[in-house]
């Protein structure tokens, strides 16, 4: 597949995002990129702002398996994978596959149950695989996450374990509009309480899952030079090495941010990344993948700050 038909397939699916979300450009540019690198999306905002419209348009604009589950504190880890039940006529043992087995999955207010149950999802979130009984099954190609949360500071909430955290590519905060933004959504929605079913969402699928599986592929071929590859690297390790962060990102992150970097490049209609892709993206990829330490936070300091400082004294290449 070429880039062109590459951006060109971004942009008619980011076309049939904005018939129902209003604004949230850099929100849906983010998980274009995630779309094209096969990585998972966590969403953080309040109630109120989208999240879970955004993730239902985008996964409208798809031909692909979707399933949705809403996290509460009661749900068990076999509600979501499945589990093998017995059938006594028979006496014999029958799968009955989770939610989880589709192609994407919407995690509505994931740190709304226990760590338990957020586990469930660990595997398939690293492997396109689960585990039941002892028996591993396959996802298959397209499985993506798209996760919504609300704040942790909100109450009935559950922080992700780091393990969790490390396997989502970017986590995107979603702020409230302006009032532009604000005053186009009351006169989009303002005549409904609720949010339209499934069925009413005036999107229309623009790619099936071969058509992804070839802009993947076309996007996995992006130039990535060895300054650039020496610049991700040098951020990564920087993370490490500040007393403000107690725990830094992982080499996986360097992994995700390079394969990221290579996506955003494909969207803008290049065949090499350039040092202000890593950058763009340096944010919602480490921002959750770092540890403040103590102090730092006593003293005022975000992920977000500490990451920006960063990227201004790591030098980029030319």
């Amino acid at each position: 597949m070429e880039l062109e038909t590459v951006r060109s397939l971004a942009g008619s699916l980011k076309e049939q995002v904005h018939r129902v979300v209003v604004g949230q450009d850099a929100a849906i540019e983010l998980l274009l990129v995630a779309l094209l690198c096969e990585g998972h999306v966590l969403f953080e905002g309040v109630p109120g702002v989208a999240k879970t419209l955004l993730a239902r348009a985008f996964a409208g604009g798809l031909s692909l398996g979707c399933s949705r589950i809403q996290f509460t504190p009661d749900l068990m880890p076999g509600d979501i994978i499945g589990t093998n039940l017995c059938n006594f006529q028979t006496n014999t043992f029958t799968l009955t596959k989770g939610p989880i087995f589709t192609q994407l999955l919407i995690a509505d207010e994931i740190n709304r149950t226990p760590p338990k149950t957020q586990a469930a999802l660990l595997q398939a979130m690293q492997e396109r695989a689960v585990t039941i009984d002892g028996v591993t099954h396959e996802l298959g190609d397209g499985f993506l996450v798209i996760a919504t949360q609300n704040p942790i500071e909100q109450e009935g909430t559950y922080p992700l374990p780091e393990a969790q955290l490390d396997r989502f590519l970017f986590k995107i905060v979603v702020a409230y509009p302006s009032r532009d933004e604000e005053r186009a959504i009351v006169r989009l929605h303002g005549h409904r309480t609720a949010l339209p079913r499934s069925g009413e969402l005036p999107i229309e699928p623009v790619a099936d899952l071969a058509t992804l599986v070839a802009a993947q592929k076309a996007v996995a071929q992006i130039r990535l030079s060895d300054e650039i590859l020496d610049y991700i690297v040098d951020l990564v390790r920087a993370t490490r090495e500040r007393p403000s962060i107690a725990y830094g990102a992982s080499p996986r992150a360097a992994s995700m941010l390079a394969t990221a970097s290579r996506a955003l490049a494909a969207l803008h209609g290049r065949d090499f990344v350039i040092p202000d892709d890593v950058k763009r993206l340096a944010v919602p990829a480490l921002r959750h993948r770092v540890v403040l330490a103590p102090g730092a936070e006593i003293e005022g300091l975000t992920a977000d700050v500490a990451v920006r400082q960063i990227l201004e004294q790591v030098a980029a290449p030319r």
